[in-house]
């Protein structure tokens, strides 16, 4: 199952058009008139970018009267980071094995004043 959120979560995350839609909606909710504004797509194009959102989990809209704000719900979010931190892990620990072998070929070379 969690790998289905975080497959729903990186689809979702795929398209630029989406991933500035959070952004947008991270600075608080706005409605989706104000969000489809800056973007040069259709009404129904913006639709169907906030519904693949809103199946993600990663923003909710709501209704109140005329107004149809939409707010983002970061908790995929937060699952797909804790996902990739196991690899910024991985990625950190290889850099400082290769920070401590290139060290080490240092040490040797100015021991011996020439490369081995």
């Amino acid at each position: 199952m969690a790998s289905d959120i975080l497959n729903t979560t990186f689809a979702a995350l795929a398209d630029p058009t989406r991933r500035a839609i959070l952004h947008r909606l991270a600075s608080g909710e706005t409605s989706v008139k104000r969000l489809a504004q800056p973007f040069k797509i259709s009404g129904p194009a913006i639709s169907k970018h906030l519904k693949v959102l809103e199946r993600a989990g990663l923003i909710s809209r709501g209704r109140r009267a005329q107004w149809r704000p939409c707010r983002l719900k970061a908790r995929p979010l937060k699952d797909a980071v804790d996902w990739l931190e196991h690899y910024r892990r991985f990625w950190e620990e290889s850099l400082d094995r290769l920070d401590d072998y290139l060290n080490e070929l240092q040490g040797k070379e100015n021991k011996h004043g020439q490369k081995k």
